[in-house]
């Protein structure tokens, strides 16, 4: 079945609202892990049957798109699903609330349709490209605050970070610049969420080191749309392979991005 980006949000909003509500109730069976092999059974037990569910309604909606994880770096050309069912999985698995579900249809590249929901908030971000962006259907904009003296920024780095040399080096730098010119830094779960609320004004801003486009592509929708800035870490337009990402409220982003990209 083919539908408008529209519609075709209405539809993934639907969807991952029944997978997070299944997604909810596999989470008081969570065993406590100690190890690896144990985080990762414990992951896949409820990971592997999530991303079916998602699978299958997604492919119904647009059956010739492609299929791309979160652990993705380089994203194929095409029409394509990129899909988190637990965004903040080590958060979900420690019994912590702070994890959602993501879908994005991404579009040669750029983000067309983007949904993020937290089960435990029951809120849903959502964005379709050139419409605007919403919360549980109310329109969302970035905060109105013109100093970092008092911003509250959020960040974070991507999945196996020590297998991206100089990143984790570059995220440390970059929280010691920034911890000393804003009000306060806090790492709050899920990348796409973070992201999410600085376009809804929860955060003021949010940066990264690292090429993680499959976190950031549908969040950078959500935040872009409702009217915050994105870009990298020197300024530049951010894309799916780019090493590093702001998103910030307007009168926040240049002031950010000087002391990032000092960094870089």
């Amino acid at each position: 079945m083919t539908t408008g980006d529209d519609d075709l949000a209405v539809a993934v909003a639907s969807t991952v609202a029944e997978v997070g509500t299944w997604l909810a109730a596999q989470q008081v069976h969570v065993t406590p892990w100690r190890t690896w092999p144990e985080f990762r059974n414990q992951f896949d037990r409820v990971d592997s049957p999530a991303s079916d569910r998602l699978r299958a309604a997604l492919e119904r909606l647009r059956p010739g798109a492609a299929w791309v994880d979160e652990f993705e770096v380089d994203l194929p050309s095409g029409e394509l699903w990129c899909v988190d069912p637990i965004d903040g999985a080590v958060h979900y698995l420690q019994g912590l609330p702070q994890w959602s579900v993501s879908v994005t249809l991404v579009r040669e590249g750029r983000p067309a349709v983007a949904v993020l929901h937290a089960p435990p908030l029951g809120e849903t971000y959502a964005a379709v490209r050139g419409k605007g962006a919403t919360r549980n259907g109310a329109p969302i904009r970035p905060s109105g605050k013109s100093e970092l003296g008092i911003a509250v920024v959020g960040t974070s780095h991507p999945p196996f970070v020590t297998g991206q040399p100089g990143v984790a080096e570059a995220s440390g730098r970059s929280l010691a610049a920034v911890l000393a010119k804003v009000g306060a830094v806090r790492n709050l779960g899920p990348t796409s969420w973070q992201i999410g609320d600085v376009g809804a004004g929860r955060l003021d801003a949010f940066w990264q080191f690292g090429r993680d486009a499959a976190n950031l592509i549908g969040a950078s929708l959500v935040a872009g749309e409702a009217g915050a800035v994105v870009t990298d870490a020197t300024g530049r337009e951010w894309d799916a392979g780019a090493e590093s990402f702001v998103a910030a409220a307007p009168v926040l982003h240049a002031q950010l991005v000087e002391i990032l990209s000092g960094v870089v």
